[in-house]
């Protein structure tokens, strides 16, 4: 996780949202460790007529004017990268799912 570029904060969490590993400005974030997992518990629940049963998301991306989150489902475990971006190109508190 060390190693992706622009990367300023990371978790690694349980499907329940319990913190495994964490790093930079999100280190032992539990806050945020529960905001995202609420967010995966509602986006879960969007409605089943849009979406086929059982499917779940790849990823979802927030992004700010300076930074944005990228959130991944893998091997059952949630990954959430903070990374920055150059100001000139955010769009601002948009979220992307």
């Amino acid at each position: 996780m060390d190693k992706i570029p622009d990367q300023i904060g990371y978790l690694v969490l349980t499907e329940d949202g319990a913190v495994l590993e964490s790093g930079g400005e999100l280190e032992n974030d539990e806050r945020v460790a529960t905001i995202i997992t609420d967010l995966i518990t509602l986006s879960n629940k969007v409605d089943p007529t849009a979406f086929a049963p059982n499917e779940q998301f790849k990823k979802i991306t927030i992004t700010y004017d300076d930074h944005w989150f990228v959130i991944c489902l893998s091997n059952k475990k949630i990954y959430v990268v903070k990374r920055t971006i150059p100001i000139s190109a955010g769009e601002g508190n948009t979220v992307n799912v």
